[in-house]
């Protein structure tokens, strides 16, 4: 799939999308990542929500990739299982 980009009133640039996923599982996939990541830690989706400042049916709906999780609750998720952000996206 290709996507254009305007730059200018007169010039495209034109980049090729190659993401390795798929977008319409995104939010699975995440939330996959988020449950393993607390499992290795030996974490509780409540502990977790605790750490994060966040409530317990959020973080269960994350992991369910029903939650279309926010760019600020990702760093708090990331800070809260001190990690890397990038980790969440390997």
């Amino acid at each position: 799939m290709t996507h254009s980009l305007q730059t200018t009133k007169y010039q495209a640039v034109y980049i090729q999308c190659t993401m390795p996923y798929d977008c319409k599982n995104i939010k699975t996939a995440f939330g996959d990542k988020i449950r393993s990541i607390r499992l290795s830690k030996d974490l509780s989706q409540e502990k977790l929500a605790e750490l994060a400042d966040l409530d317990r049916t959020y973080i269960s709906g994350v992991e369910r990739g029903v939650r279309n999780i926010s760019l600020v609750n990702i760093c708090q998720l990331a800070k809260a299982l001190e990690i890397d952000i990038k980790k969440l996206f390997d």
